[in-house]
């Protein structure tokens, strides 16, 4: 027998003794050598939950000590003065660490796995070209281009056949070949009738499993499977080696496009509408002499790093809003009544194809001035990201010792993980209500959004800042989300469980199984 299968077996009988002697209550125990490893594998299929129970129960901020002699600790918390400590009044004591980069290798040194400099030229270079006006107004063309030529036609398709669809694979499809046109500037038309596989579409998934993978297991172990070419480990280096051809395929096409328009002098201007975010990085970048022959590697880890963001913050925040409002019916209602009065002037069509038409027209063309004022909506996009943030958790190291607000003490040995799940249905935090759906919360008497506590700020924002810019989230939602509403009815498949995936990013472990109709026209929008 190997040593692995050694290591195995004897994992295996401490994982029964665990179960067979567990604490009554259902807290871990703290084993010689192994520690509470055994009590997080037995949770991890609820590990989301349980992360709510033990916050709850320890006042906010739990210890978790790892199997001895790996470096294991983990300080897990939910207070609201120990998260506005770390990012905000001590930020610098706090980057995401050697280890942090070590887990998210495959990111490279793009935004999301940088720190000091090398972080704030990137966040530098993203808000400049983001907050260009030219950039905004082709960002909501490209949005509104994929809702009426993707998304529509594959609901039109399904509400025709009577088929059974999972609605967060087409939000995923959705926000995949939306941001990769609008960073890229190349669409992958994932969004089709006929649901095309895409190798690279797939690869994000099996990446973001292996991050949960890469925290939930000791150090030594995930890197014996990652030496070794199995399990998890296995898969991560196979979808890292099919993201990489996607990426560089789709740079090598920029590159040539970009080469031709320059030699017949038909380069276009960047006040002009239509320039994709890497070809204003390429600029940028072949001017600068920071990145030597690093400049393809440095496109690359950008590029994915707001592919990874862009698509799977935004599809999962879609997919558990309409799960939500499934759930809840006088929500729904609300929004309805809310666009409705926004289309009050467009009349009653026999035609089903023909008001489907005019709502969709209406609402494309005039998103810039509805988007602010779709108050109900955008409270209730605020309380399904408060719900089920996308970006589950969060990780920091500090670079020196110090104590929490909470009173904890913290070194460069401990790692600190902030669970925006648990943190969002605190009573303590939310109130007695805080499993409840209530958009109203985030909606002032004056019919305004609030402005909240930075801490609560924090927790429903977790997906949006992630993604290429809030504003950029924010209009893909409320332009998929007033689409299907306005046209079409969602039914959930019965029986069908809907839970969270045990992954960085919460995506639904089995989809989101629906039938969906085309909505009644047999009543009038407004006189």
């Amino acid at each position: 027998m190997g040593y692995f299968e050694i290591f195995i077996a004897l994992f295996s009988l401490l994982f029964l003794l665990s179960y067979a002697f567990r604490n009554k209550n259902g807290f871990p125990t703290n084993w010689p050598v192994v520690g509470m490893l055994p009590a997080l594998v037995m949770v991890l299929p609820r590990i989301h939950d349980y992360f709510c129970e033990i916050m709850e129960e320890f006042q906010l901020t739990f210890v978790y000590e790892g199997p001895w002699f790996t470096n294991m600790n983990v300080l897990a918390t939910v207070d609201p003065a120990n998260i506005h400590h770390i990012f905000s009044k001590n930020f610098g004591n706090y980057p995401k660490g050697s280890k942090f980069k070590e887990i998210f290798e495959v990111l490279g040194d793009g935004i999301f796995n940088t720190d000091s400099d090398l972080w704030q030229y990137h966040r530098k270079m993203a808000q400049s070209f983001i907050a260009h006006p030219q950039f905004h107004k082709f960002l909501v063309n490209k949005i509104w281009e994929k809702v009426e030529t993707g998304l529509i036609p594959v609901l039109d398709h399904a509400s025709q056949q009577g088929l059974v669809i999972d609605l967060q694979d087409l939000f995923e499809r959705f926000t995949f070949d939306t941001i990769c046109t609008i960073i890229m500037d190349h669409d992958p038309k994932t969004l089709r009738v006929d649901l095309p596989d895409l190798p690279s579409f797939k690869a994000l998934n099996d990446i973001e499993k292996a991050f949960l993978h890469r925290h939930a297991v000791p150090v030594c172990v995930w890197k014996l499977q990652r030496w070794l070419g199995v399990g998890q480990e296995r898969k991560y280096r196979q979808s890292w080696e099919v993201l990489d051809a996607f990426i560089y395929e789709c740079l090598s096409k920029k590159k040539e496009e970009m080469s031709k328009r320059s030699a017949s002098k038909e380069r276009k201007s960047h006040n002009e509408v239509g320039i994709d975010l890497i070809t204003l990085y390429m600029d940028e970048v072949q001017q600068s002499a920071t990145f030597g022959s690093n400049r393809d590697k440095f496109l690359r880890d950008t590029f994915l790093n707001f592919l990874a963001a862009g698509r799977d913050t935004t599809s999962v925040a879609l997919s558990w809003f309409f799960y939500l409002l499934t759930r809840n019916p006088h929500v729904l209602s609300k929004i309805k009544e809310e666009l409705d009065s926004m289309m009050i002037h467009l009349k009653y069509h026999h035609d089903d194809g023909e008001l489907k038409r005019s709502r969709l027209n209406y609402l494309s063309r005039n998103f810039e001035e509805l988007n602010g004022k779709l108050v109900y909506l955008h409270g209730a996009l605020c309380e399904a990201l408060r719900l089920y943030p996308p970006l589950a958790f969060e990780a920091k190291v500090p670079i020196e010792q110090e104590i929490l607000p909470s009173g904890h003490k913290v070194d460069p040995n401990m790692q600190i993980i902030i669970s925006m799940y648990a943190m969002g249905r605190m009573k303590s935090i939310w109130g007695e209500d805080s499993y409840e759906f209530k958009p109203e919360r985030w909606i002032s008497e004056t019919g305004r959004i609030k402005h909240q506590p930075s801490y609560k700020f924090f927790t429903f924002n977790a997906g949006p800042r992630t993604c290429v810019g809030k504003s950029m989230a924010f209009a893909q939602m409320k332009a998929v989300a007033s689409s299907i509403i306005c046209n079409y009815h969602i039914e959930p498949v019965k029986d069908h469980l809907v839970i969270p995936d045990i992954s960085v990013i919460l995506h639904m472990k089995h989809g989101f199984k629906i039938v969906v109709k085309r909505s009644s026209v047999h009543t009038k929008l407004g006189d």
